[in-house]
């Protein structure tokens, strides 16, 4: 895959990731909105049913006494004139109010139109007379005998009329009366808005109070505060829909109750869109590993193709060599090529071996028998491979075999290879005199082995994939030094073989410790 390719993917991905989250924020915001809506709208109208009956109730008993008034006497003679009396005591401010709401009927008989027929038309023409008047109670039996609501005149039938001129003197009448009385205690009252506001399934603490104008009054309970967020209605309206009072209502646990039907949907929403992350950044991770690993592996093969093509072409011309007449009657020139060819075959077939090996490791299939080893005396055989390599360099190697209980379990030429391939690339990666140091101590049940180094060092960044597969430092698709980058993956996985554990320090330009624990024979 290209770079182009990869980028545009994971833009393209990046950009419908984005999307959905904001589709799903955007869906919760609206189930939210929604829920505010239905609850702005429910509680309102669960306010104003509940004030349209307690003004019903207010009316039925001025209506009951009405009736109870009428029961009491005989009929009336209908007149053209209704005349409604009513007279309140108010004990409170010692004061008698006097009510008077006439309505006057007249019927008048005048020609129709164009004077076409000789028939009358008779019309009716209806007015209304009102009038209160406010006594102050001069002797203490007066009027004693009158109670509120009681009515002075008989009437019979209440006519659709009279009902209407009893009810516009209900009106006169109530507003007279002080809230208080009119609403009943603040109890009763916190009830029934309770029951109106759960019959819309609004089962939450609420707080209420009745103005009178912009004032608050008594009406109201303990814990009430005004904010933009209370809902408030006209209370006890006249025959001209106008009200003194109104009745506020708000929810101090408004949010918490809009919020909790939306938390479900939420909480489902955000555990899929946080899988769809955690899948999507394992995804780019992978196309960034498969990408690196492709680049990894065409390095590889480039340098592989490298190291195989100067083996060859050391046997070719070594072989050309030997072909030569002249070469061919010289046994001390054949035996020389010869060598040279044996050599680079087992260059070559070393190389071919390690890679065939790091992939028999990886499937397990590499067949690792163990046997009792001492530790130091493998260091030792490790050394003797090397030792040539550090003579070429004029380096040197100390041994400071310390390690008492220097037994293990282990396989002896894997664990000699480990070593080999550490202090190869120490020698390699030297640019300098090589100087190593290599020692043994027991750390309670394991043995440590360490192995320091003066070369180049290595980055944070080549620490961290030092022991990958393919993994080598470089510039460029080939290396200055020769190598397939198998080598410490090689080790790591014959280091895990034998339960152990492998870890390196290092810093650049000052060299590299690696250690390596296992666990010594008891």
């Amino acid at each position: 895959m290209s770079k182009r390719t990869l980028i545009l993917l994971i833009t393209l991905m990046s950009i419908s990731l984005i999307g959905i989250i904001i589709i799903q924020g955007f869906f919760i915001v609206e189930i939210y909105r929604d829920a505010e809506r239905k609850f702005n709208n429910d509680s309102s109208i669960a306010l104003s049913e509940g004030v349209e009956w307690l003004e019903k109730r207010e009316f039925r008993r001025y209506v009951v006494k009405f009736r109870d008034l009428i029961s009491s006497g005989g009929a009336i003679d209908t007149t053209a004139i209704n005349s409604l009396y009513i007279i309140k005591e108010d004990s409170d401010n010692n004061e008698v109010m006097m009510y008077r709401n006439a309505s006057i009927e007249e019927n008048l008989k005048v020609p129709q139109f164009w004077n076409v027929l000789d028939d009358s038309l008779n019309l009716k023409r209806v007015s209304s007379e009102r009038e209160t008047k406010v006594l102050k109670i001069q002797k203490e039996k007066e009027y004693s005998g009158i109670s509120s609501e009681q009515f002075l005149s008989k009437i019979g039938e209440i006519s659709k009329s009279k009902e209407i001129l009893f009810e516009t003197a209900y009106h006169d009448l109530a507003k007279r009366n002080p809230i208080e009385r009119r609403i009943g205690n603040v109890k009763s009252l916190s009830s029934f808005l309770k029951y109106r506001f759960k019959r819309f399934n609004i089962d939450i603490p609420f707080e209420f109070a009745i103005f009178n104008a912009d004032s608050i009054t008594r009406v109201k309970s303990e814990n009430f505060v005004l904010d933009k967020n209370t809902f408030e209605s006209a209370l006890f309206t006249d025959e001209n829909d106008e009200s003194g009072y109104l009745i506020k209502v708000n929810f101090p646990k408004r949010t918490p109750f809009l919020v909790a039907p939306v938390i479900s949907v939420a909480v489902v929403s955000i555990i899929f869109t946080f899988i769809i992350i955690i899948v999507y950044i394992y995804t780019v991770l992978i196309l960034l590993r498969q990408r690196q690993i492709s680049q990894i592996k065409t390095d590889f093969i480039n340098n592989m193709t490298h190291e195989f093509k100067t083996p060859i072409a050391t046997i070719n011309l070594a072989l050309d060599s030997i072909i030569n007449p002249k070469t061919i009657k010289d046994q001390s020139l054949v035996k020389k090529y010869l060598e040279m060819i044996k050599d680079e075959n087992k260059r070559m077939y070393d190389q071919v071996e390690n890679v065939l090996r790091i992939s028999q490791l990886e499937k397990r299939e590499l067949n690792i028998k163990k046997t009792t080893l001492d530790l130091n005396e493998l260091i030792k055989i490790a050394v003797s491979h090397v030792q040539l390599l550090l003579e070429n360099k004029n380096g040197s190697i100390h041994l400071n075999l310390n390690a008492v209980k220097s037994e293990i379990q282990g396989n002896e030429t894997h664990l000699v290879n480990v070593m080999v391939n550490i202090i190869d690339n120490a020698i390699k990666y030297c640019d300098k005199v090589p100087e190593i140091q290599v020692s043994t101590e027991n750390v309670a049940d394991k043995i440590v082995l360490k192995i320091t180094d003066n070369g180049i060092g290595m980055s944070k960044k080549v620490q961290n994939k030092i022991f990958e597969k393919f993994y080598r430092e470089q510039t460029g698709d080939l290396h200055n030094i020769k190598g397939h980058g198998l080598g410490l993956a090689y080790v790591k996985k014959i280091i895990d073989y034998h339960n152990g554990k492998i870890a390196l320090e290092s810093a650049l330009n000052k060299g590299t410790v690696f250690s390596i624990e296992l666990f010594a024979n008891k």
